[in-house]
C-alpha cells in the first residue's frame, strides 16, 4: 500500500490518503482569528477505517485545532491562544496572542515508505515581533492495521534576548502543565479511558510522567471505539514527559 499526498495550494491545504481514505488534512496556512494564536494544525485525523479521532474549534476551547504544536508561554507571549493564566490573578485576556506562520516547504512527497512535509515556519508576536524560527517534519507511516505520525522540529530562537518556555503552572496554576504537541479529540471521547505503561484510570493520572500515553474513545453513531497513543522520542530532554491529560470536557 502506497500513501498519496495532495496538495491544494489554492487551499494551503495538504490531503494524506490511503485508498479512499484520507487519514489527515494539514491545514498549513489557517485562516484563523488572532485570539485563537493561527498556527498549523492537522484535522481532521481518521483512523484506517474512516473513523475521526479529532476535534476543531470546541465552542468552550476555540484555540484547540485537532493536533498542533502550540505553547502557551514563550517568555510574556502567548502562542496557545485565547487569555494567559496570571499568578494571583487568573485566566486574562492580553495583546499578547502570536502567530506561527508558513514560510517555505523543504520537502513535499509520498512513496512505499511513506508520507513527509517537512517546512519552514516564523513564530511571530501579537505586536509584530519575530520570536522563533522553527523547522518542522511530519511523517506518516503505516503500521499495521494503524498509521502514525511522526512530529519533528527544530526552534532557534531569533528574539535577541533569552526566553523562557513555560505554562499555567510556572505562573501558579496548579497540575496545569500543558503546552508542546497537543491532541483535541472529539466530544464523543467524553470520559474515555487514559491509558499509560502503568495501567489505565482517568483524570487521576494527569501530571504523570510515562514514555507514552494513550487514550480510548468511542464513536456517536457507530458501536465502535478508537485508541490514540502519544510517544515521545527517548533523546527529548526531560523524557519522559509529564502528561497533561483529561478524559472531561
Amino acid at each position: 500500500m502506497t500513501l498519496a499526498l495532495h496538495h491544494d495550494e489554492g487551499e494551503a491545504r495538504i490531503r494524506i490518503a490511503l485508498d479512499d481514505v484520507d487519514l489527515v488534512t494539514y491545514e498549513y496556512r489557517p485562516d484563523t482569528l488572532p485570539l485563537e494564536a493561527p498556527k498549523p494544525y492537522l484535522h481532521p485525523l481518521r483512523t484506517r477505517a474512516g473513523r475521526v479521532v479529532s476535534l476543531l474549534r470546541p465552542h468552550d476551547h476555540v484555540w484547540h485545532k485537532g493536533i498542533a504544536w502550540a505553547l502557551p508561554n514563550v517568555g510574556e507571549e502567548n502562542f496557545w491562544g485565547g487569555p494567559t493564566y496570571l499568578r494571583d490573578e487568573g485566566y486574562v485576556q492580553l495583546p499578547n496572542n502570536g502567530r506561527t506562520d508558513h514560510r517555505e516547504f523543504r520537502r513535499l512527497e509520498s512513496d512505499e515508505s511513506g508520507a513527509r512535509i517537512a517546512h519552514a515556519l516564523t513564530w511571530t508576536a501579537q505586536d509584530g515581533r519575530t520570536v522563533l524560527e522553527e523547522e518542522r517534519e511530519l511523517r506518516v507511516v503505516l503500521v499495521d492495521d494503524a498509521w502514525v505520525l511522526v512530529v519533528a522540529t527544530s526552534m532557534t530562537n531569533v528574539a535577541g534576548a533569552p526566553l523562557s518556555f513555560g505554562s499555567p503552572t510556572t505562573k501558579g496554576r496548579e497540575n496545569a502543565g500543558y503546552g508542546g504537541l497537543f491532541w483535541r479529540g472529539p466530544r464523543s471521547f467524553t470520559d474515555g479511558t487514559i491509558r499509560s505503561p502503568e495501567g489505565d484510570g482517568g483524570e487521576e493520572m494527569r501530571g504523570s510522567r510515562h514514555e507514552w500515553m494513550g487514550y480510548t474513545g468511542r464513536h456517536d453513531e457507530i458501536d465502535a471505539a478508537s485508541t490514540i497513543v502519544m510517544v515521545d522520542a527517548v533523546e527529548n530532554p526531560r523524557h519522559p514527559p509529564q502528561w497533561f491529560a483529561r478524559s472531561e470536557q
